[in-house]
């Protein structure tokens, strides 16, 4: 049975919050996600480890494209990453993911995108878990890793959880992995065994037969990244919903 209310996709997500660089306003800051909540779009968000295993509001490895700083954002704890300024971002900060749900208060749905980490999953999670075990409002988890999304089935089974994936066909994107497991990950040949929720999908790579084999059996599918209006037409033919940036599309 479903973890996800069953309005939890009935509008698009802003991915990474209502972001507007030229506006000052940086993707997953509190602002971005402040001005998200208050438009009425549900939210994606991505998180990754601080030194002492914090869930922290920022997308990538490194710290170098988003402030002045460099390296790792798993080198620094979680107060000194609460320190950092993110670049033009008119002073706002790294939030923590408890700096999120507090902003968002249960007011819209909202995804967290957990990044694989080098050594698996654990301690990030657990922080996750925690820090969603006191908040009230329409909530999920969501990985491209299936070992994150089997974590939450062995350690949290009552989140809402949901594999992120795409056409993998391109050998570079995933080191180390086979034509074979390539092919697994693209067909989200996991899902049933993972017991997950949903599926987030890359548009570009839609439609795909395993997308409409799952939609056909009611699984919601969430799709990213789109950007225009008449990418969210066709987008919809294949989703139950979009996750958007660089446009306001309709709450509907």
């Amino acid at each position: 049975m479903t973890r996800l209310p069953t309005d939890f996709f009935h509008r698009p997500f802003a991915h990474r919050g209502l972001h507007d660089r030229a506006a000052g306003i940086i993707e997953n800051s509190l602002p971005a996600i402040r001005a998200a909540a208050q438009a009425g779009y549900a939210i994606e968000i991505d998180v990754q480890p601080s030194r002492d295993a914090t869930a922290m509001v920022f997308h990538d490895d490194m710290l170098d494209r988003l402030t002045a700083e460099t390296g790792p954002i798993w080198d620094r704890d979680a107060d000194a990453l609460a320190r950092i300024a993110l670049t033009g971002g008119r002073g706002a900060l790294i939030a923590s993911l408890a700096d999120v749900l507090g902003a968002i208060a249960g007011r819209v749905p909202l995804v967290v995108e957990i990044k694989r980490q080098r050594a698996g999953p654990g301690a990030l999670e657990a922080s996750i878990t925690e820090m969603l075990g006191a908040y009230h409002g329409p909530v999920a988890v969501m990985s491209f890793d299936p070992r994150v999304v089997a974590w939450f089935q062995r350690n949290a089974p009552h989140i809402a959880r949901g594999l992120v994936s795409y056409a993998h066909d391109d050998p570079e994107d995933v080191a180390g992995l086979s034509a074979e497991e390539r092919r697994g990950l693209a067909d989200l040949a996991s899902f049933d065994a993972l017991g997950a929720d949903f599926v987030s999908y890359d548009a570009a790579d839609l439609p795909r037969p395993a997308v409409r084999a799952l939609r056909a059996r009611g699984v919601p599918i969430l799709c990213w990244t789109i950007r225009s209006d008449a990418a969210a037409s066709a987008a919809r033919e294949h989703v139950d919903a979009i996750t958007f940036e660089g446009f306001r599309p309709a709450l509907g």
